[in-house]
C-alpha cells in the first residue's frame, strides 16, 4: 500500500469513513534493515581511531577544521568523539561531517539489521 516507504506503517480509520487514511505511524524504535548511512558505518567501526574532516560555513575562525578521536557513538544527526591525547570529548553534528579516514580497514557490511 506505501510501496514499501514506511516500514512498520499503522493507518487508522474511523468508523464513519472506514477508507478514509490518515497520515502513517512509523515505529521509530526500530532502525530500518538495509540502511547504508554514515551513522551506521560508523556504529559498525566504534572504538577505531580516526580522522574527522569537518565545513563551518557560517564561521570565519574554523571554516574547515579535522578533529582526530576515537568514535564513541554516531547518531542520525551526530556523532561523539573522545581524543585520548587531550581528554576531550566532540559532538559534531553531520551536516558539518565531510569525510573521514582511518589507519585500518573499515567495517562495512550489507546486513545492517
Amino acid at each position: 500500500m506505501n510501496n514499501g516507504y514506511y516500514p512498520n506503517v499503522n493507518y487508522q480509520t474511523t468508523s464513519g469513513y472506514p477508507n478514509q487514511q490518515y497520515a502513517p505511524t512509523v515505529n521509530t524504535t526500530e532502525f530500518p534493515l538495509e540502511q547504508s548511512y554514515i551513522e551506521n558505518i560508523l556504529r559498525l567501526n566504534r572504538g577505531k581511531f580516526g580522522k574527522f574532516y569537518v565545513s563551518f560555513p557560517d564561521s570565519v575562525e574554523w571554516k574547515d577544521k579535522i578533529f582526530t578521536g576515537i568514535v564513541e557513538q554516531a547518531g542520525r544527526d551526530h556523532l561523539i568523539i573522545s581524543e585520548p591525547s587531550t581528554g576531550k570529548w566532540y559532538l559534531i553534528l553531520m551536516i558539518y561531517l565531510n569525510y573521514v579516514e582511518f589507519e585500518e580497514n573499515i567495517n562495512y557490511t550489507l546486513n545492517f539489521k
